[in-house]
């Protein structure tokens, strides 16, 4: 009876996970689609004070400068970070508030949609006013800058215990990734703030099992597992937001750009990064130096 009861929950378990690995097979997906979701830099973008007045900025491409490709077996030439960096930046910039994006990336794309319309106003019946279109805006801020580094393993490690035949065991990896951004003064071409930003990125499995004999003939083996990975198009997209972040409040500090309250520098997001950006003192150096106590 004993190995019975064992047999029938074995199959029930297994039906279960095949249950929910098959219940939506892929010609069937209904879900609809969403917004990406926010980061916490996000947030701090849109909690930011308002300018005293918003910089025209252009962007004409973040790189990816790792050089980095998937592990097989993908293919080799599938690259580990996001190529579409430069959007990631441009819909920063254009939420932080402060920034007004002009179009570069495809710029040509634009001076020919802007020739069809001239083309488009010859020849008018008399009478009829010309279409004004007013001149392309020009930037007097440049922003620069690339996806630097992808660091895989950088930290992993796991654990796992059996008794009796019933165990759990569990593995992580770390990974990491580096945005470089620059702000550039097109007048004289001077580089006027730049800030590294970094981001981790976990991954980690979880796998239980149980082997057993359930009589001195029949033996029982189960296994499961899930593993959960952060998207890395999104972590890039806060590394990318939190320099865009570092660039507005070293701006400020630097007077390249001010506020249109003063009295907002007491704003709680950006005495944060204020804070983040300002070496430690030595006495903080002093405390948490080797000798430190705990």
């Amino acid at each position: 009876m004993n190995a019975l009861r064992w047999a029938l929950a074995a199959t029930a378990g297994a039906s279960l996970l095949a249950g929910c690995a098959f219940r939506h097979p892929p010609s069937a997906l209904t879900a609809a689609a969403q917004l990406a979701p926010a980061t916490p830099i996000t947030r701090d973008l849109l909690k930011l004070p308002a300018p005293k007045g918003k910089v025209t900025v252009a962007v004409y491409g973040i790189r990816d400068q790792t050089g980095q490709y998937k592990p097989a077996p993908d293919s080799s030439f599938s690259t580990v970070v996001t190529q579409g960096a430069s959007s990631m930046l441009v819909k920063a910039l254009k939420e932080s508030g402060w920034f007004i994006p002009v179009e570069r990336e495809n710029l040509q794309n634009l001076l020919t949609e802007r020739k069809i319309v001239r083309a488009l106003e010859m020849p008018q019946p008399a009478g009829t006013p010309p279409v004004q279109i007013p001149p392309l805006l020009a930037a007097s801020v440049l922003i620069e800058g690339g996806i630097v580094a992808y660091e895989s393993n950088v930290r992993t490690g796991g654990a796992g215990a059996r008794f009796l035949g019933i165990g759990m065991s569990t593995q992580y990896r770390v990974d990491q990734v580096t945005v470089n951004l620059r702000s550039i003064d097109i007048r004289g071409g001077q580089v006027l703030q730049s800030v590294s930003t970094t981001k981790t990125i976990y991954s980690y499995e979880i796998h239980p099992s149980v082997f057993k004999f359930v009589n001195v003939k029949n033996l029982l083996e189960l296994e499961g597992g899930m593993t959960r990975n952060e998207p890395t198009q999104l972590c890039v997209s806060e590394a990318i937001e939190a320099g865009v972040a570092h660039l507005i409040v070293a701006g400020l500090k630097e007077g390249s750009w001010a506020l249109e309250d003063e009295g907002q520098w007491s704003n709680p997001v950006l005495q944060r990064y204020l804070a983040e950006r300002e070496p430690p003192s030595p006495a903080q150096q002093a405390d948490s130096g080797p000798g430190a106590a705990p």
